[in-house]
């Protein structure tokens, strides 16, 4: 069975997937190792040609996850050239310490019309101007590709259009930044050919199987080395999985949490080239954990809808006001509000910097509630990313928003008439109100620091 499926993956059958699917659109990830494994000279010549030691990338979603993992690991083993800083936020602060006037910038959009790279990409230009000191890497005839060559950058990377953001780590999109990082391209592509295609294949179609008889926390048990790993995989199973009331929950934790609402799976690497066999192997996974749950793996049909509201509350300005709960009261509505087998997914609309606190909250809330599983992540960058699985997965979470009590200082949006605390702002309550017309349980608690939460 499992030979089968791999055979018709990769002949590209449509009718693995329910009607109506878009991976006629979607499949090109298929062939990148081999493709780009012919670009990898030409990418090492380009990442020798950059003087800058320091590279900011930024991007959402699959345009930033992907470089996210590259950097921490690449770091974690020794093997980084260059410090390169990912930022997929609005939260000012952390826009605000980017070290853009020492750095050769990234920025990074399959759409070349999302909000968050374009409004990051208008304020970096207020601090350099140079276009000698950008790359941008988008699809063809997109307006951030026609905007760059009307700045005159001339490091434009067109990918392959037929290739989602959650599946484009292998393409123009991880691998321009891992060759600025120092990685040895072909060694990703290389290890990438040489994954074992019917085992990945048969690990996606347990986990979905493992999802439609209870099991759908998936539990993905990584080395701290490789901790950020979980940041990418993360994406790549909720946004992919996470829709018509099915999909599998990802956990990933550096401890092997059990349950009978889950199932585990392991992920090791002997170095950093290993990552290319393992981004490889999950993309297969997942595409076949699609075909068991019977439900689209390449679209996103509900990440649009945060995107709306966050445009709308833009729109209607000064900020709506929401209640929320104090930081001293969170623990006990949390238990207030778990049913079995629910799971909680803390969100931070918090400045970058505190994955250490976060992990701590993260197991506080697990250990005080049964070993529930719970994930945590910074917004907005899960609403590009999990937020797929918490409004079209099953109903089965509890959503905390953890909101900054006073904002983290002003800092202007150039051409635009409302600044980054106010986006981070818009966006957290365009989320409160996609989860709440999806009838999800969402607790909304202001604070200033991780530290007040009782």
């Amino acid at each position: 069975m499992t030979s089968e499926l791999l055979r018709r993956l990769e002949a590209r059958d449509r009718t693995l997937w329910p009607e109506g699917n878009v991976s006629p659109n979607r499949l090109g990830w298929l062939d990148m190792p081999r493709r780009m494994l012919d670009e990898a000279r030409r990418l090492a010549s380009f990442a020798a040609s950059i003087d800058q030691e320091i590279v900011v990338l930024l991007g959402m979603g699959g345009s930033s996850l992907g470089p996210a993992v590259l950097a921490a690991v690449g770091e974690n083993f020794g093997r980084s050239s260059r410090r390169v800083v990912v930022c997929d936020t609005t939260d000012p602060a952390t826009v605000a310490a980017l070290p853009l006037e020492d750095a050769f910038i990234i920025v990074s959009s399959k759409s070349g019309t999302t909000l968050e790279p374009n409004v990051l990409f208008s304020y970096a230009r207020s601090r350099v101007s140079d276009p000698a000191r950008y790359a941008v890497i988008t699809d063809p005839g997109t307006p951030l590709g026609a905007e760059a060559g009307g700045l005159g950058i001339r490091h434009l990377f067109e990918n392959q259009p037929d290739i989602g953001g959650r599946y484009s780590v292998l393409s123009y999109f991880g691998l321009v930044p891992a060759a600025l990082m120092g990685y040895d391209v072909a060694e990703l592509c290389e290890r990438a050919l040489d994954a074992d295609r019917e085992e990945a294949v048969a690990l996606g179609d347990d986990m979905g199987r493992a999802a439609l008889k209870g099991r759908d926390k998936t539990t993905i048990v990584v080395d701290e080395k490789i901790r950020s790993f979980g940041l990418w995989v993360e994406q790549l199973i909720a946004e992919s999985t996470g829709k018509q009331g099915r999909g599998c929950v990802p956990v990933p934790t550096t401890e092997n949490e059990q349950g009978d609402d889950r199932h585990v799976i392991g992920v090791f690497l002997d170095g950093p080239g290993a990552l290319g066999s393992e981004f490889f192997r999950f993309e297969l996974a997942i595409a076949a954990a699609g075909h068991a749950l019977d439900v689209d793996p390449f679209d996103e049909p509900n990440v649009a809808e945060s995107k709306a509201n966050t445009l709308r509350v833009l729109g209607a300005l000064p900020l709506p006001s929401l209640a929320a709960s104090s930081p001293e009261d969170m623990m006990a509505l949390i238990a207030a509000q778990l049913r079995p087998h629910d799971y909680v997914s803390l969100q931070a609309y918090l400045p970058f910097g505190q994955d250490d606190e976060l992990e701590a909250l993260r197991r506080k809330v697990r250990d005080a509630n049964g070993q529930i599983a719970v994930t945590a992540g910074y917004g907005p960058r899960f609403l590009h990313s999990t937020g797929q699985l918490h409004k079209g997965g099953p109903n089965s979470i509890v959503a905390v928003q953890l909101v900054r009590s006073t904002p983290s200082g002003e800092l202007a949006i150039p051409g635009e008439p409302y600044d980054f605390a106010t986006l981070i702002s818009a966006q957290s309550i365009g989320d409160h109100d996609s989860l709440v017309a999806h009838d999800r349980r969402v607790i909304r608690v202001e604070l200033d620091d991780l530290s007040e939460i009782g």
